[in-house]
């Protein structure tokens, strides 16, 4: 197939706001144009675009130009998976054989003994002498290892109330729940992840050739420091020992550093921290066919870029600052494939559509055929080919809501025992992609496939459904024949108090035509009345008589809803 390098699809179609050179308006590139790339038909275009402001930060991640994974996180958030605090023994609860933690949450954290992990009593006396010595701290290659900790023994064994202890997040907080909690330490870098006190090496079991195994174990025997295990990702594959040791340098230094000034004041506190939401997010993500990687704010984009040259310096062109007034997400229809893909009910082809229904326990997902049914005379062929269809939109509507726990999918009738072979493979191979630890059983006799998803952060919930465009859910209706005269008479109070030479108006897309539509428009009366240049444009995220103004700088100075 022919791929064109902006996208495997021609989103062209779907971004007008693609120019003759192949780029968005606003991306700073010197690329010159498009290129034509003969490629495998199985290769799948990744992008990753990066929107941030002053109160959150939204990730999404595109493959063939579709969305598949959406990432959002405050500025202010804490308590991230990876996250390493010096934190204190809340209550043991001995009947659970578990304890709970204060790691400054709200509510205390969990941790279970078989959450300790086998090198407790190293980590535990290595931390005691750290906090109790000043200066540098003894380096951990020449610490004395305890032996490990009894498999089978009790949490009142190990821990006390009161006491300090290193823990790290291993799943954030969701619902009612606090933070769950490891002592099992480990630092992640792009090809391994390092665990102190351990002492072996294991390697993905996702690299297929054991002779690359092998190569690779033996290569990190070598280089390992004492009382260091090491777990080589899947992207380690084919490196170099130079890039390698490198990386294991980088990481045992950060865990040095730690702990140089590491008191047991103030706790807890954090010690460690997991790189930021997008830069870990590139982290895992990266790889040899990622094409771009879409940023609107210039530190951000200036972390990722001194990140990327660092792990991989062959990608760093791939890194694009945004700088056009239009927001990002709607730029590049990540706003409409969000409005499209969230709330209970999703269509995925042909008029087939998923319901999605969630619990405390489990999440529900019924398959329906819709209007399909009626052009297929053969029932059982319209059920597999729905049924087909259906595995890769519930792939990819995991992946995006990250629902976890228990899935429970109500998939169409078939009678064929190969039919339903044949969607257990396919439901297989549509989950293969996802990097979140997960299992699939066969349909059972009632037609239910049952798949669980590891969780370790709350779901991704966006409501689609909106308020009364006119009334904004109050039952009662302004003059809409005075909304034009209303936002007039807003923006020359604001033109008057900013002494503005330029606004951007931003309305919903209906509006907003109505205002430009004629030789003597609105938008033209405007500027001659107000003594200002108004810029128009339309914002497919906002209600009817919603409206925000904007200076010449991109700043907001309003944002209303009648």
């Amino acid at each position: 197939m022919i791929l064109l390098t902006a996208n495997s699809e021609n989103r062209a179609g779907e971004l007008d706001g693609i120019n003759r050179a192949g780029e968005l308006d606003g991306i700073k590139s010197n690329r010159k144009g498009l290129s034509l790339i003969f490629v495998n038909a199985n290769i799948v275009s990744s992008e990753l675009v990066i929107n941030s402001n002053n109160e959150r930060v939204s990730i999404a991640l595109l493959e063939d130009g579709k969305l598949v994974e959406l990432n959002q996180s405050s500025l202010k958030q804490q308590f991230s998976v990876g996250d390493i605090y010096l934190a204190k023994v809340k209550k043991i609860m001995p009947g659970l054989n578990a304890a709970f933690i204060n790691v400054g949450y709200e509510k205390d954290a969990f941790l279970h003994y078989l959450d300790l992990g086998p090198q407790f009593s190293s980590l535990n006396k290595y931390l005691g002498q750290t906090t109790s010595k000043k200066g540098r701290p003894i380096p951990i290659s020449k610490f004395k290892r305890l032996t490990d900790i009894n498999k089978h023994g009790k949490i009142n064994e190990v821990l006390k109330s009161g006491q300090y202890i290193l823990v790290q997040i291993s799943k954030e907080p969701i619902s009612t729940k606090g933070p769950r909690l490891s002592s099992e330490i480990s630092i992640a870098g792009r090809n391994i992840v390092l665990i102190p006190f351990a002492d072996k090496i294991s390697v993905s079991s996702k690299i297929s050739s054991q002779e690359e195994k092998d190569r690779l174990k033996h290569l990190l025997q070598a280089i390992r420091p004492q009382n260091f295990g090491i777990i080589v990702r899947t992207v380690a594959e084919g490196k170099k020992v130079a890039e390698l040791d490198s990386e294991l340098r980088s990481l045992v230094k950060k865990w040095d550093k730690a702990f140089e000034q590491l008191t047991i004041k103030n706790i807890p506190k954090l010690v460690i921290s997991e790189l930021s939401r997008e830069s870990a997010v590139v982290r895992d993500h990266l790889n040899v066919d990622f094409d771009g990687i879409h940023i609107s704010d210039e530190k951000v984009y200036n972390e990722i870029k001194d990140y990327i040259r660092k792990v991989a310096p062959e990608k760093e062109k791939i890194v694009k600052l945004y700088s056009g007034k239009e927001s990002i997400f709607e730029k590049m229809g990540i706003v409409k494939q969000i409005k499209a893909s969230f709330g209970k009910t999703v269509s995925f082809k042909q008029g087939a559509y998923l319901i999605i229904e969630h619990t405390e326990a489990l999440h529900v997902i019924d398959v329906n055929s819709g209007n399909r049914s009626r052009s297929v005379n053969d029932q059982e062929t319209n059920a597999v080919e729905v049924n087909l269809s259906a595995a890769d939109e519930i792939a990819r509507q995991l992946r995006l809501r990250d629902m976890g726990g228990i899935i429970v999918v109500d998939f169409i009738d078939m009678h064929k025992h190969e039919h339903k072979q044949k969607l257990f493979d396919s439901m297989k191979e549509a989950m293969s992609a996802d990097k979140t630890k997960h299992n699939i059983l066969p349909l059972s006799k009632f037609g239910l496939m049952q798949i669980t998803r590891q969780r370790v952060r709350p779901e991704m919930h966006i409501e689609t459904e909106e308020n009364c465009p006119t009334c904004a859910g109050s039952g009662k209706v302004q003059p809409a024949i005075l909304f034009p005269e209303m936002v007039k008479n807003e923006l020359s109070v604001l033109i008057k108090e900013h002494n503005l030479s330029q606004v951007q108006l931003k309305l919903h897309p209906f509006v907003a035509t109505y205002l430009k539509k004629g030789f003597n428009s609105e938008e033209k009366k405007w500027k001659r009345e107000l003594g200002c240049r108004i810029k128009i444009q339309p914002g497919e995220s906002l209600h009817f008589l919603e409206y925000r103004v904007y200076n010449d700088d991109g700043e907001e100075l309003l944002r209303k809803r009648r």
